[in-house]
């Protein structure tokens, strides 16, 4: 895919929304997320628990598990979209997943653990983890099986921390400014953490860049099994 072809074809955010379907204490979620009209700031949100989502009017209402600085921004990519409407034979808009950016011309599977993004003119972000899917988004979708039909898919989108603020809108192009030395993509750490649990200590190679979580789930099955 030629770079100029790489871009955000939305930008979008999620309210306060109750459903039956979730284990949140308030009985909400801000998972339904619909395309802004203008531009959205982003900035880093803070840590997981306190903080929610990095993007100015987006709703992160289960911040024991969702949103923070590891994940503060969430992205799939319109191609893995359009592969689930074959599959699913159903409409699926950009936002349907619970996604903050919604890009065409981008591999988010094969993309690297700590790859770096420049995002229009300003916003920086780096590449942490690819998303598990939870009980939330299993209502969300309304599919039979489908934590499982996910996970088995194996093509998540991924989780990114903000390293420079800035603002974004539907259109801007997307940089990839840096790519790290190592092999962990998204697709084989959300194997390793997910199906295929003795992947888990390729997981190291991407150190520190990857998910705090992820990186200590790893430690920990070599620490008790060897790499």
């Amino acid at each position: 895919m030629h770079p100029s072809a790489m871009r955000l074809l939305s930008v979008n955010l999620g309210r306060a929304k109750a459903v039956p379907y979730t284990d949140q204490p308030e009985g909400v979620t801000g998972i339904d997320k619909r395309p802004a009209d203008g531009p959205v700031r982003v900035a880093v949100p803070g840590s997981e628990g306190f903080g929610a989502s990095g993007l100015a009017g987006d709703t992160v209402c289960d911040t024991r598990h969702h949103g923070g600085d590891e994940q503060a921004v969430y992205a799939m990519a319109r191609e893995d979209l359009d592969d689930w409407e074959r599959t699913l034979g159903r409409e699926l808009p950009n936002g349907a997943f619970g996604e903050n950016l919604t890009t065409t011309g981008l591999d988010l599977t094969g993309a690297l653990i700590g790859e770096r993004w420049r995002v229009g003119p300003e916003l920086l972000l780096e590449l942490t983890s690819g998303r598990i899917p939870c009980r939330t988004f299993q209502g969300h979708m309304g599919e039979p099986r489908w934590v499982k039909r996910f996970m088995e898919k194996g093509a998540p989108g991924a989780y990114f921390r903000v390293l420079e603020p800035g603002e974004i809108r539907a259109g801007d192009p997307v940089r990839i400014v840096h790519r790290p030395s190592h092999e962990v993509t998204v697709a084989l750490q959300f194997r390793a953490v997910t199906t295929q649990r003795e992947l888990l200590p390729r997981l190291l190679a991407a150190g520190g860049v990857l998910h705090p979580e992820a990186l200590a789930t790893a430690r920990k099955y070599v620490a008790e099994y060897g790499a």
